[in-house]
């Protein structure tokens, strides 16, 4: 048992970073998927709405899907690279759109300009080809667009110290040397010098005083 699980493993931390990330996009899109087709069938029957409506509206749907899961999934730890829910919402709604006409492009590729217009060719060539081109447009557009490479603790932790060891800390080291320093008398150093100053001065004032 231990021998088979050995290469995976072996894989870098980046590697297998990535390959989490990805399989957590994928989970998220077949939910997003459901929801938005789910959406089409019951807008389209027992409500009765027109097919473009219930398509524009199932979109949506299977976008807010999309965009919740991966901002609590595989991105959670993610910063956010727009600021503002609705303009970050925006452009992913814009990543997917560019997805979606990708895969559609495929589909025209396939029928207006190879002349493929069987079933068979486009199921190929829409379902096939162009879901796989249009899902690696949608994932690159989250991570590269919606969401930025950098994790949000370590960034934070980041300024945490940066702040620490900055004006703030050597204010507080000055401070504790300017209390040992009062705490030791002037001239009380080892040296003899100053110590005879600090004696004859002390004895000085002492019969002034009297």
């Amino acid at each position: 048992m231990r021998a088979r699980s050995a290469p995976a493993s072996r894989l870098p931390p980046r590697l297998r970073a990535f390959c989490a990330e990805l399989a957590g996009f994928a989970a998220v899109g077949v939910f997003a998927f459901l929801a938005d087709l789910g959406g089409f069938l019951w807008l389209r029957g027992p409500v009765g709405m027109d097919p473009m409506y219930a398509k524009a509206l199932s979109f949506v749907a299977g976008v807010a899907v999309a965009y919740t899961g991966n901002a609590l999934g595989p991105y959670r730890l993610r910063g956010r690279r727009v600021t503002g829910g609705w303009r970050r919402f925006g452009v992913f709604v814009l990543v997917n759109a560019a997805g979606g006409a990708v895969q559609l492009g495929c589909l025209g590729v396939s029928r207006q300009v190879l002349g493929l217009t069987s079933t068979l060719a486009d199921v190929v060539s829409g379902a096939g080809v162009g879901l796989v081109l249009g899902t690696a447009v949608r994932f690159w557009g989250t991570r590269t667009l919606v969401f930025s490479g950098m994790r949000g603790p370590a960034r934070v932790t980041g300024r945490a110290g940066t702040a620490a060891s900055g004006p703030s800390a050597a204010s507080g080291r000055s401070a504790a040397s300017g209390r040992s320093a009062a705490a030791v008398p002037e001239g009380a150093s080892g040296t003899d010098g100053a110590s005879a100053t600090w004696e004859r001065s002390r004895i000085d004032g002492g019969a002034g005083a009297g």
